[in-house]
């Protein structure tokens, strides 16, 4: 009796001290992450976020991204084994001739997945009336679509009608980081894509050049990004060639005062002169980052894209490289700390300086290269996973600009 008594008592205890860990552990969990999130902002050192600590968050992520759970890490292992080699080879290859795909890419990811998620519906081309999203103001100086229907093309013929548009243009975004000099990052796949083009939306959705910090951080919550995430994001403007009818305003005619904006540093201001007069003024800002790139290369036989008069060179726009260091000089870091020298070439960009919030993060990302790596990583991968139509909707497109 005493020994069942005590068996009893020590049952009891026992619950009792389950339940006392229990709550210890969740005030020890919620401690933790109120230092992780201070710690952040504080610039604090983190480990380098190699692509196996990434992929180890994005299934506790995923229910931030949108519609990514019903999405798939390889999904194509069984329907079409080589369908992200082939992407990553002829990425490469073409990198290899031209970097300066990148920064198009980057544009064409970016511009497809904000307006109505990343469908591929930015591809389309116009059709029996309807207009496509190509045709609208923030998208007419876009490049890079024949690349991504050659990678169409060479897939087409390794696995027939399998994958998605969708799929080519995320995951081919994501090489050209690499190459530039960004971090890796998993994606999920398994995208399918719309039947039609949102040409409306892309005319008025499109975040400008030359807005105010408020409407852009409205325009990036209407999507799901909060301050950080949109700093963090911004830093894809590490790279490319902003040409001079984008900024000149800045350098001539601020806001109409006939003077320069006196946020720009004295002496950038000079060297934007130097580059941009004010006999290059043409219309309002629309769609500013562009590249150049030479004509059609083919190697070991694999085709890469043929651009003909797509993707031209155009020296006769003089601009400014937002990388001016260089390729590959520490992707992001050089753009943050840019922009505390008074040294961003857009407005826009240089507006993340006029709110405390958003300077934090330009300071943090400016002097700890690692956590804006983690975080640009992270928020790409949010980005690539917007909206994403899967199925039984949408459709896996045979060509690209094309429904049928």
């Amino acid at each position: 009796m005493i020994i069942q008594m005590f068996g009893v008592f020590e049952t009891h205890t026992l619950r009792k001290l389950s339940f006392l860990v229990f709550l210890l552990c969740i005030l020890i969990s919620l401690k933790n992450h109120n230092a992780e999130t201070k710690n952040s902002l504080q610039t604090a050192r983190l480990p380098p976020p190699d692509s196996s600590s990434i992929f180890s968050r994005r299934l506790s992520l995923s229910a931030n991204f949108g519609d990514s759970r019903s999405l798939e890490y390889d999904f194509y292992r069984n329907s079409c084994q080589p369908a992200e080699q082939i992407i990553r080879t002829m990425i490469r290859r073409l990198y290899e001739v031209r970097p300066n795909v990148a920064p198009a890419l980057l544009r064409l990811v970016f511009h497809d997945c904000f307006i109505e998620g990343c469908d591929a519906s930015l591809l389309l081309d116009a059709v029996n009336g309807v207009r496509s999203e190509k045709d609208s103001p923030p998208n007419e100086t876009l490049k890079g679509f024949d690349i991504i229907d050659s990678i169409k093309a060479e897939l087409e013929a390794a696995c027939p009608g399998i994958v998605s548009c969708a799929d080519i243009l995320v995951l081919a975004a994501r090489e050209v980081v690499v190459l530039a000099g960004g971090p890796f990052y998993p994606l999920d796949t398994g995208r399918r894509d719309s039947s039609r083009a949102f040409a409306d939306a892309a005319t008025y959705g499109i975040p400008s050049p030359d807005e105010e910090l408020r409407t852009t951080l409205a325009s990036f919550a209407s999507r799901g990004f909060n301050e950080k995430e949109t700093v963090s994001l911004l830093g894809a403007h590490s790279i490319g060639v902003v040409h001079c009818k984008f900024f000149l305003d800045r350098l001539y005619n601020f806001h109409g005062t006939n003077r320069p904006d006196p946020s720009l540093d004295s002496g950038f201001l000079e060297l934007m002169r130097s580059r941009c007069n004010n006999s290059h003024r043409t219309a309002p800002p629309e769609s500013p980052i562009s590249f150049n790139i030479q004509p059609p290369f083919s190697f070991d036989g694999l085709p890469l894209p043929s651009f003909n008069s797509s993707l031209p060179s155009s020296p006769e726009e003089p601009g400014m490289v937002m990388d001016y260091d260089g390729l590959r000089s520490n992707f992001g870091t050089l753009y943050y700390r840019s922009l505390l020298q008074g040294r961003g070439i857009l407005y826009a960009d240089q507006q993340l300086m006029a709110k405390e919030g958003t300077e934090s993060w330009v300071r943090a990302y400016a002097s700890e290269n690692t956590l804006f790596r983690r975080d640009f990583a992270i928020t790409m991968m949010k980005l690539s996973n917007l909206q994403v139509l899967t199925a039984p909707l949408g459709l896996v497109r045979l060509n690209c600009s094309k429904v049928g």
